[in-house]
């Protein structure tokens, strides 16, 4: 029996469908097409993570998060930046998307067309989640350490309740700088700095 999670901001709510058990690639990106309107994750396990629209305000900062990553990937030229609405299929099976990610050009480009229509068979280079409201810490942080045994080489968990930002690397305890005003990319991301004045 898959297990379904319908996620608010306010109060997660769990749901189980006997009739999306052993949901294919095919039918789970089906699936999300039927429903548009809402943000749908797939764990590694098969479990269904349904989320409606952001509050306001974390969509604002959602923004002000994504356009800092596409900014900087303009003018570095060597990748791809994504938004909220952006699916990837990761090496462990499970779909996530991520809250801004980027991805690096000759990564991107060896996809087909087919597998850039969909959700892209590839786990970001570069992740970051903001966390809302009904998101716990200890979730988000194992959402990050999937990312980066996926094949992220960084990730930023920013975790406005707490003032901090977890700075995630592969072999590497996790950085955890208190209130920064601004949270480096550096080495992995030459020149991307993200300004955190409109985020907290």
């Amino acid at each position: 029996m898959t297990t379904l999670l319908i996620q608010t901001e306010q109060i997660p709510l769990t749901v189980s469908f006997p009739a999306l058990v052993d949901m294919s690639n095919e039918q789970f990106y089906e699936f999300c097409q039927a429903n548009r309107d809402l943000r749908i994750e797939r764990s590694a396990k098969g479990e269904l993570i349904i989320m409606p629209p952001a509050f306001s305000d974390t969509g604002n900062r959602n923004m002000r998060i994504s356009q800092q990553v596409a900014n900087w990937a303009d003018e570095d030229g060597t990748g791809e930046a994504f938004d909220s609405s952006s699916g990837f299929t990761l090496p462990n099976g499970a779909t996530r998307s991520p809250d801004a990610s980027w991805i690096r050009s000759e990564r991107w480009n060896a996809l087909t067309d087919e597998q850039k229509a969909s959700f892209a068979p590839i786990c970001p280079d570069f992740v970051i989640e903001l966390r809302s409201s009904s998101d716990t810490l200890t979730g988000l942080q194992a959402k990050m350490q999937e990312y980066i045994e996926n094949g992220a080489v960084l990730g930023f968990l920013i975790d406005r309740k707490n003032s901090t930002v977890h700075v995630y690397r592969p072999n590497h305890t996790p950085e955890i700088p208190e209130k920064p005003e601004t949270v480096s990319g550096e080495p992995e991301l030459p020149g991307f700095v993200l300004r955190m004045a409109k985020i907290w």
